[in-house]
């Protein structure tokens, strides 16, 4: 009998951002291929019977390589296990996602999507901001700050992320940011741009370093630090916990 896989969004790393579904499906796994930011107690909602494999892959550091990873996937749910792939944040944000997927319709295993909290919401909730706002903010924009080969990707849209009317969210960013502002302020885009470092997000190690596009990239050529974390550039980046916002709309 041929198994069955969930992938399932862990969130950003506090369990209780969890979803129902997604704690549903780890007490019921067989087995589970987890995520180095998926672990800690994320995991004691595990069931007693489920192997727990760890998968993750950190920049810097020895990880498993891509195609082990489906295979893994594919062998198990072979056997006719319920295999969880439980991954960081949401599973179809920068996790890898399609390579998984595309193993496993090859060999013709089923599988369910369950979303999870992005660590971009988690870091505007954190830091009391909105990503959008009806002025200032009409569009939010995702992008990631390293590709396969863990380098700044050569095809960044510059300038979408100088429209003045986008917060854009760099995930993966902290060792190619330097680059990437040196590009961003040669193709006319101010260095006073505000940007917010957001690092450990939703954990005890939550940090916040607020700041300006130039300056950021300063400190994180010094010091990129280890902790995992995401960039938040645009209009609402330099907002602090008093941000008020916009008045409410009349109907």
């Amino acid at each position: 009998m041929t198994g069955f896989v969930s992938f399932v969004g862990s969130g950003p790393g506090d369990p209780e951002l969890l979803t129902v579904k997604a704690i549903q499906r780890l007490k019921a796994a067989e087995v589970i291929l987890f995520d180095d930011l998926s672990s800690g107690p994320i995991l004691d909602h595990a069931g007693s019977q489920a192997e727990l494999i760890g998968v993750g892959k950190r920049a810097g550091r020895a990880s498993p390589k891509q195609h082990h990873v489906s295979q893994l996937l594919v062998d198990y749910a072979s056997q006719g296990a319920h295999v969880v792939r439980l991954k960081s944040g949401d599973p179809g944000i920068f996790g890898r996602l399609e390579e998984e997927l595309v193993a496993l319709q090859a060999a013709n295993i089923d599988f369910e999507i369950i979303p999870g909290v992005t660590a971009a919401s988690a870091a505007a909730a954190a830091a009391r901001i909105p990503l959008t706002r009806r002025h200032s903010a009409r569009r939010v924009q995702f992008i990631t700050g390293h590709d396969v080969d863990g380098v700044l990707p050569e095809d960044i849209n510059l300038a979408a992320i100088a429209d003045p009317q986008c917060t854009t969210v760099v995930y993966m960013p902290k060792r190619t940011f330097p680059k990437l502002a040196a590009l961003l302020i040669a193709n006319d885009i101010s260095p006073r741009t505000p940007a917010l470092l957001a690092e450990s997000v939703s954990t005890e190690a939550e940090n916040f370093y607020r700041s300006t596009l130039e300056e950021l990239a300063e400190h994180l050529n010094q010091d990129p630090g280890a902790a995992p974390g995401l960039i938040l550039i645009g209009p609402l980046a330099e907002a602090d916990s008093n941000y008020v916002g916009d008045s409410p709309e009349v109907s």
